[in-house]
């Protein structure tokens, strides 16, 4: 290779508008602040589907009837229980290990028990899609319930998935508005485009590895600040004031200090992130309704010191974070709440991938030296 040859290479840092895939799973329109899932606005889907109803419509590219989301829904709770060795797999792991780092080893050990983990036939997949989805919520219930010494939970039939995941999280049955709320989150947190977790997951699974991997992949990936885990940050964030008073001093002192404020700007979006949107409401009124109005109400004037300063709007993970907290589920969990989410969208684009596959093999600028005389080991 000559030198010259080796500059003629353009190089697009972090990958920014370069189309590495086509997909029908979601669409994000940046510029006009819209998300799509198979074609159904967001606003049009969020507070009237399920999250089974959404997990049916990102894997079959339509809406389900009624009769087919009830199915699909008892299924999914009839396979959240965790075969008797990966709970002891999570009794072992450290106290101070991130509960992230313990979901992308725990669906990697799920793999060993999973009768189809080879198998990446349509059907094989669907089985083990709709395994791993019911799995991933019972893995961050379990782990958590392990640390805090308390009793495990087996689902209860009369609740739906979302419903169970908070029931078997923190062990008390959710009210009607935290009920809604978990449902919203998890609807909303579903899908999003080619994302760098999701890109993760295509780019495994376009090596014909299994289901199991991919998703262990984009757990991994989801898990960096840059992209997951901003959510913890926010709450951490807003635990640090104490009173709506001192906001714009703290954001203040951030900006000053060339600090990053979590849960604002996004690479894609140019306008209001749709989700923040619903979040923003349902902040609101769960805030209200359990005894925590300060904290909402120290969110909305970030939200709106930010945007006087800086001109940006808040995203999907800005008040994801109050709204977590008002359910009760501790920061640390924030981001694995997000993966046990976004596990639908993902396995939607691990199938379509399958479907219609090539080998992801992009590459790069060499930037080396190049014919650097040799010397030998007793010469150096």
């Amino acid at each position: 290779m000559t030198q010259d040859s080796k500059d003629e290479k353009k190089v697009v840092r972090g990958l920014e508008d370069v189309v590495a895939a086509e997909t029908s799973v979601s669409y994000v329109d940046g510029v006009h602040g819209r998300l799509y899932y198979q074609g159904y606005d967001i606003h049009d889907i969020a507070e009237e589907m399920t999250f089974s109803e959404v997990v049916l419509l990102l894997w079959n590219g339509g809406l389900p009837t009624r009769a087919e989301r009830d199915r699909f829904s008892s299924e999914i709770v009839a396979d959240m229980r965790l075969p008797s060795q990966v709970v002891d797999m999570l009794k072992l792991t450290p106290p101070t290990s991130h509960p992230m780092a313990v979901l992308r080893t725990a669906v990697g050990m799920l793999a060993h028990f999973d009768p189809d983990v080879e198998d990446i036939s349509p059907e094989a997949n669907r089985r083990k899609a709709r395994r791993l989805l019911a799995q991933i919520p019972t893995i961050i219930a379990d782990l958590h319930r392990i640390r805090y010494g308390l009793p495990l939970l087996s689902p209860d039939p009369n609740y739906g998935v979302s419903s169970n995941f908070l029931y078997m999280l923190r062990g008390t049955p959710p009210t009607e508005l935290e009920r809604k709320a978990m449902r919203l989150l998890m609807v909303l947190l579903s899908d999003h485009g080619l994302n760098a977790s999701t890109f993760t997951a295509r780019v495994i699974a376009s090596t014909l590895s299994d289901m199991h991997s991919a998703l262990a992949g984009a757990i991994g990936s989801l898990k960096g600040p840059l992209h997951g885990g901003a959510n913890e940050r926010v709450m951490e964030m807003i635990l640090n004031i104490s009173d709506v008073d001192m906001v714009k001093e703290y954001i203040e002192g951030m900006l000053e200090n060339r600090q990053r404020i979590m849960g604002f700007g996004h690479r894609v979006y140019r306008t209001e992130d749709p989700r923040a949107t619903h979040l923003r409401r349902y902040s609101e009124m769960l805030c209200e309704a359990n005894g925590q109005r300060s904290l909402y109400e120290i969110s909305r004037r970030i939200e709106q010191t930010v945007m006087e300063a800086k001109g940006i709007y808040p995203n999907v993970d800005f008040y994801s974070a109050t709204v977590q907290h008002a359910i009760g589920i501790p920061p640390e969990y924030y981001t694995a709440i997000f993966a046990a989410s976004r596990a639908a969208g993902w396995i939607a684009h691990i199938m379509e991938q399958y479907a219609n596959n090539r080998l992801m093999r992009p590459t790069s600028k060499y930037t080396g030296e190049i014919g650097l005389p040799f010397v030998p080991i007793d010469q150096r």
